[in-house]
C-alpha cells in the first residue's frame, strides 16, 4: 500500500496532506445506517484518518475519539470538527502499541481498518476486551474479491479481510449483523465504485451468571 521506501506514517503523513480529504467528509454510509438509535456514550474510531466517522459520531452526541497512526490526518480530523461545531479527542498512536483498558468504552468503529492478520487479530481481540458490557462495534472492510475490481482499498491480498476468518476474530461478540457484499462506494478519490466488503455490527453482551 506504500513505497518500498515510504513508512506507514509518512504514507499516511502525505496522503492526509493532500488539500482534498482522501475519502471526503461525510462519514461511511455503514456507519450512519448502523449508528442511527445507538444509546450515546464513548466511542472509538481506529484507524480513522481524516476524522469524517468519529466527527459524525460526536455530531449524535457521542464522546467520540479519533485513533491514527498519522498525526497529518487527525489534525484534518480535529479541523474538521471545529468547522462542524464538535469537540474530538484524538490518540495518535501505532495500533500494534494500542493497549486499551477493558471495560472502557461503549462503541468501537473500525471502517477500512486494513492490517496485516496477525495484527488485525489482535487489535480486535482488544477491542472487544475494551467494550463494556453492552457496548458495540461496526466495522466495514474490503474482501479479497476487492483485488479484481481496483475501486479502492489496499492492493495486497494480506490486507484484505477474509469473512470466515473475521467470525473468528470476533469472537465473544453477538453479531447482528454480518454481510459480506459487494456495493457501490463513493468516498473522495480513492474510494469510487463497486466495491467488495464485509460489514459487521456485534454487541458484547453481560457476562453469564
Amino acid at each position: 500500500m506504500q513505497d518500498a521506501e515510504c513508512s506507514p506514517r509518512d504514507f499516511w503523513d502525505q496522503r492526509y496532506g493532500e488539500t482534498e480529504l482522501a475519502y471526503g467528509a461525510a462519514a461511511n454510509d455503514f456507519l450512519r445506517e448502523q449508528a442511527k438509535g445507538l444509546p450515546l456514550g464513548e466511542a472509538l474510531c481506529l484507524a480513522e484518518g481524516q476524522g469524517r466517522n468519529a466527527v459524525h459520531l460526536a455530531q449524535l452526541g457521542h464522546r467520540a475519539v479519533a485513533q491514527d497512526l498519522s498525526p497529518v490526518g487527525l489534525q484534518r480530523a480535529v479541523a474538521l470538527a471545529e468547522q462542524r461545531g464538535v469537540r474530538l479527542q484524538t490518540l495518535c498512536c501505532d495500533l500494534g502499541d494500542w493497549n486499551p483498558e477493558a471495560s472502557s468504552t461503549d462503541l468501537i468503529v473500525a471502517i477500512w481498518m486494513h492490517l496485516p492478520p496477525g495484527l488485525r487479530a489482535q487489535v480486535l481481540r482488544r477491542a472487544v476486551m475494551a467494550l463494556r458490557p453492552g457496548g458495540q462495534l461496526i466495522l466495514e472492510a474490503y474482501t479479497p474479491e476487492q483485488l479484481a475490481l481496483g475501486t479502492g482499498g489496499p492492493p495486497n491480498l494480506e490486507l484484505l479481510v477474509e469473512p470466515d476468518s473475521l467470525r473468528q476474530e470476533l469472537d465473544g461478540l453477538e453479531l447482528t449483523v454480518f454481510n459480506a457484499c459487494q456495493r457501490w462506494i463513493q468516498e473522495g478519490p480513492y474510494h469510487w465504485g463497486d466495491s467488495a466488503v464485509v460489514q459487521v455490527r456485534g454487541i458484547k453482551h453481560l457476562p453469564d451468571a
